[in-house]
């Protein structure tokens, strides 16, 4: 079993002591998104975790752990450092602070299991293409050193848009041949590995890799494991990813960044952030009477190796 740590809410940024907690007792619950009244028990039992992936815009928080955490799990770190200011991304640290804080992870948890994403990109009267590309090169020339690979995305556009992000233009298919022929020259320059995320397009052309973000090749090579030959199904259209395991809860993430999509109505996180107890196994809040308890079958993808007598 693959186990998210992100992909709802920034954990790592707003909860690190919650998920402290769950790995030293060895598991999680995760409200169903759809259907609220069912709750999966997730374990964080090492023997059942093939890999732990984290997501986060800010790692601070959780750096004085990692090092314990690698022992425990196989792990990979996405971290996410864009070109926008406090007026798209209010409470995420400004550039310098990020990479810094990647730098001390990278040092720690090993170059190999640290992806940089850059996403997503999206277009204002400030955040032109050239914008855009002189970020995105000032960024690969500080976290070259420091990452496995890069990882980016086009904003995908919600109506909510009209309310919340205002300043949003539209993606010309000129402006996205220009920046794509540019981040994929600059990525070749500074000699980081450029992949694209969510779609089925193909960018070779621009020196850009196509594949899921979390692919048993990634996720082996990270960590000197073996998966088994299994196939990708991702987890909407374009997705190439295998399949994983989330905790977390929508609309909890304090950072206020104006295009995500995990965040529908922002006063709600502050709500839900108010029921946030560190002593319950869920995110949010507390088990209610109707709730459903549904303990999930374990999907391996790790292939566990068996002594040799030269281990012995």
């Amino acid at each position: 079993m693959i186990v998210s740590i992100g992909m709802r809410t920034d954990i790592v940024s707003y909860y690190t002591p919650w998920l402290l907690k769950r790995i030293k007792e060895g598991f999680a619950y995760s409200r169903n998104p759809i259907y609220p009244s069912m709750v999966y028990r997730i374990s964080l039992k090492p023997e059942d975790v093939d890999t732990m992936i984290f997501c986060s815009k800010n790692y601070n928080p959780i750096l004085p752990y990692m090092e314990n955490i690698k022992k425990i799990y196989p792990i990979y770190c996405y971290y996410t450092i864009t070109a926008y200011e406090k007026d798209i991304e209010p409470n995420v640290p400004d550039i310098e602070e990020s990479v810094s804080t990647l730098i001390r992870l990278s040092s720690i948890v090993g170059k190999q299991r640290v992806a940089w994403r850059y996403d997503p990109i999206l277009f204002t009267t400030k955040y032109t293409v050239q914008k855009h590309l002189e970020r995105f090169e000032y960024l690969c020339s500080r976290l070259s050193a420091y990452v496995d690979r890069c990882i980016f995305s086009f904003v995908e556009y919600y109506p909510r848009f009209k309310t919340y992000l205002k300043e949003y233009i539209p993606l010309k298919q000129e402006e996205k041949e220009m920046i794509l022929k540019g981040m994929g020259e600059i990525a070749l320059k500074y000699g980081i590995l450029l992949q694209s995320c969510g779609t089925d397009e193909d960018f070779q052309i621009n020196h850009i890799h196509s594949s899921g973000c979390v692919t048993a090749e990634i996720l082996s090579k990270a960590n000197d494991i073996e998966f088994k030959n299994v196939k990708h199904k991702g987890i909407r259209q374009g997705c190439h990813c295998l399949e994983q395991r989330s905790i977390g809860a929508y609309d909890s993430c304090l950072s206020g960044c104006r295009y995500c999509y995990a965040n529908k109505k922002p006063y709600e996180c502050y709500k839900n952030y108010q029921m946030h107890d560190v002593d319950s196994p869920l995110l949010i809040g507390h088990l209610r009477e109707e709730d459903q308890l549904i303990e999930p079958s374990l999907k391996r993808y790790r292939i566990k190796k068996e002594p040799s007598l030269f281990d012995l």
